[in-house]
């Protein structure tokens, strides 16, 4: 089940881990940020560019851009030891315009996918993304490292197959197939699995910062 520091704070037990992937010193411009400003600029304007010429082949190369500079960033800043929590912030906002920029270009181009795009995009830029900010209540750098927090909520949205199912899956068997209902349903999978991941975030709470004056 969960590990780590739950319903407390990363200090007392797990003062290890808490070190190791902990708060560091912050700031905006590092490598990893630039790669994520230039990977979102660079597949926004070819999603821009797709809608404008009706082209879901260029809809399909701002989508391949999106996913690589988001290995990318993630990989340079691990490497290179420039993780931030604002690097991490950042990423997090830069995914959901990606993402709705790409899936409301295919929104257009293709009218008839839209109620399972639509919930994938509630599920994404709703629910997903305040369980993703949610890593800020805690001293660690990312969603990541959640393990720390909670392994259970980890292994449901953090880990790699779970990344590769909320990311890749959904958009991969649209593209491929075009079958609504079947998205629809992957779609609807999805929010509940983030729904229940809310809860269990609840169940555990939030800590609360300590009262000044």
């Amino acid at each position: 089940m969960g590990s780590g520091v739950h319903g407390g704070t990363a200090g007392g037990p797990e003062a290890g881990p808490g070190d190791r992937y902990g708060i560091r010193e912050e700031r905006l411009l590092t490598g990893a940020t630039v790669i994520t400003a230039v990977r979102t600029v660079a597949s926004v304007v070819l999603a821009a560019m797709a809608a404008h010429q009706q082209s879901l082949t260029l809809l399909v190369v701002s989508l391949g851009v999106y996913w690589v500079g988001d290995m990318l960033d993630g990989f340079y800043a691990r490497v290179r030891d420039c993780e931030t929590r604002i690097g991490a912030v950042l990423d997090i906002m830069c995914d959901r315009f990606n993402a709705a920029a790409f899936y409301i270009g295919l929104a257009w181009l293709q009218p008839d996918l839209s109620p399972a795009i639509f919930v994938y995009l509630a599920e994404f830029m709703v629910v997903d993304c305040f369980l993703s900010i949610a890593f800020l209540a805690w001293p660690i750098r990312s969603p990541n490292y959640f393990f720390v927090v909670d392994r259970t909520i980890w292994l449901w949205n953090w880990s790699k197959p779970a990344k590769a199912v909320n990311s890749a899956l959904f958009a991969v068997l649209l593209l491929v197939t075009g079958w609504m209902w079947v998205g629809l349903v992957i779609a609807s999978a999805l929010l509940v699995l983030k729904c229940v991941s809310l809860r269990r975030l609840a169940q555990i709470g939030l800590p609360v910062p300590g009262a000044t004056g």
